[in-house]
Parts: C-alpha cells; structure tokens; sequence
C-alpha cells in the first residue's frame, strides 16, 4: 500500500544530469513564461473546476466560445454530476492533452454503504481493493466492456459517519469509481454506491490552484478591457502539462531538426534527467524550458550520459514549430 498518497510519477526521485554545459542565445525561442496573452490563449492549458451538471465536452465548449478560439480539447471525461479537476488545453495544444489521458488521477468519495458495518471491517475492505485489481467497465462506458485490470495506488480514509464513508484514492488512468464503490458493497457484501465525486488530481493539475468558468469569462472580459493580468493567471503555458515526464533538454542548434521530426541524437544533448529508463515517455526541451516534442528513450539515463555517439529519443510528436531555432550547420 502506498501510505504517502503519491501518484507513481511522484514517487520517482530525479536529478538534473549535465551532460555538456550551455548557453541559450535570447536571439531565438521565448521563455513559456514570457509569452504573450495572445500566444497563451491559443497555445495555453487552463485547470479547470469542472461544474455539476454540463458533461466534459460541453465544458471545453464553453471556454472555446469564452475565448473565442477554433478548438479546444479536455484532458479525460468526468460524469455530468462529477465535479472537479479537468485540464482544458487551449487552440494548437489541444495535441497535449492524450498524455494526460494516461496520467495517474486522485479523487475524494462519498460512499453510502447499504448496511452498517465495522470501521475495521471497511479499514480491511479498502486494504484488499489496493493494487492491482480487476474492473469490469460499467455498461455505460466509453471502452469496450472486457474485464481489464487496473491499479489502485493508494486510499485514504478522510471519515466514517455511520454508513458514510469519505475517502480519498489516487489510481491509474481508466479507473471507474462508481464501480469501485460497487464493488467495494459486493465485497463488503452490503451494497454500496457513489453520493458524490470530485476529481482533485490529474497529474500536476490539482484542486489547490483550479479556476472555474467565470473566472475565466471575468479574466476575459478584463482583457478586452485592457487588463491582461486575470488571465494570465487562467492560462498557464502549454509546459505544464508534461511537467510529470521526464525531461532532456537539447543545444539551440538542435532544436530545428527536432521540429522536422528528426530523431535525437546523444551529440544533440545538453541535460537530462536521472532514472530514465528505455521506452519511457520523454519530453524534448529547449535551453528555454520550452516544448519541443515528444518521443520514446532508445537508452537510459546513464547510456546517454556516458556515450557520445547514436540516437537517444525517436520522436513522436512534435509541438514546436520550424524555423525558430537557427538550423545546424556542419
């Protein structure tokens, strides 16, 4: 059991390794956090409070029309009733949004438990669902209903009010808590279902700094008044959404290549992180820290730091566009 409430990417310590030292010339690329308001609004992720009632895809709706942008995408579909942390990327990073998809997620439960048991009892119910489990997606279900295995990371009890319990559970992505508690009842064998749900984590994004749909409809009236500031802080760079993948970051005159979809070679890097491990998901980054791309590690950590020589990362999706970064010249 995971008794510090940490998703697994959390748990993961990292260091920044140098594998040959640089500069960034401030000729080329910009600083995420020095974009433009404009840049944002069309290449910008916003953390969204998910309201009651309207589903997921209505909520992207709304702050598409909000900004007045031609697309955008939310990061994994929360029930109409369920409330809570839904990332909302803005315009051309709405491509980002399938790596939070994958993400581990948290949320606190309201479960309703038919009958009336024992606190240890329920203690040792919850201990046995930890781990990996096997899930029968609901009948209504976006996916295929085949039992599937999933992981429960951790579960905390937060309160036990006769036959209310509260608890908090961190989970791999594609984890129905409906059924969860369902099966929780089965097992428990006094019936159980779902009050209420609230989403509080979805990778980095949390409840401790979400914003709802009128603080963005607010910011943006202010901004066609003249004052950006509101939703600057409704906007966050694109950036944000890789910020639990590991990370390389590559010379200027790398960068170009990269963003025609070149594969990344050892000579190209500057930095890494620790404890990457072959086939992981890694994020590709400017000097600048700003996103280049993704791709998939050919080596580990300690392969790329010690050799000079082969191809590290093949790309898999680029996000930056060409011609910012000046091309290599042999």
């Amino acid at each position: 059991m995971n008794f510090f409430n940490k998703l697994p990417f959390e748990t993961i310590k990292r260091e920044i390794l140098i594998k040959k030292k640089s500069e960034t010339s401030e000729k080329y690329g910009c600083y995420p956090e020095n974009r433009s308001i404009k840049e944002l609004i069309n290449y910008g992720i916003t953390n969204l409070n998910k309201p009651a009632g309207p589903t997921s895809h209505q909520v992207s709706d709304y702050v598409q029309k909000i900004l007045k942008i031609e697309k955008a995408g939310h990061s994994g579909t929360l029930d109409p009733n369920v409330t809570g942390v839904l990332p909302i990327a803005l315009g051309r990073a709405t491509r980002i949004v399938e790596y939070l998809l994958k993400s581990g997620k948290e949320y606190v439960c309201l479960m309703h438990l038919h009958k009336q048991v024992e606190e240890e009892k329920i203690k040792g119910t919850f201990k046995g669902l930890t781990g990996k489990i096997k899930q029968l997606p609901p009948i209504k279900s976006a996916v295929k209903r085949v039992l599937r295995e999933r992981e429960i990371y951790y579960i905390e009890i937060l309160g036990i009010n006769k036959q209310d319990v509260l608890f908090k559970i961190g989970c791999q992505a594609g984890t129905y808590i409906r059924k969860f508690v369902h099966d929780f009842g089965q097992k428990l064998k006094t019936g159980a279902h779902m009050v209420q749900l609230i989403r509080t984590k979805v990778a980095t994004f949390t409840d401790k700094d979400w914003i709802n749909l009128h603080d963005i409809k607010d910011a943006y009236e202010f901004y066609n008044g003249g004052d950006e500031t509101l939703l600057k802080k409704c906007i966050l760079p694109i950036e944000k959404a890789i910020e639990h993948l590991p990370k390389i970051w590559v010379f200027d005159t790398t960068v170009d290549s990269l963003c025609h979809g070149a594969s990344l070679s050892i000579p190209g890097i500057s930095k890494l992180d620790s404890n990457i491990k072959e086939d992981d998901l890694v994020v590709i980054l400017t000097l600048k820290e700003e996103l280049i791309c993704l791709g998939n590690s050919l080596l580990k950590s300690e392969d790329i730091l010690k050799n000079d020589k082969g191809i590290a990362v093949r790309v898999k999706k680029v996000f930056m566009e060409p011609n910012l970064y000046p091309k290599f010249k042999k």
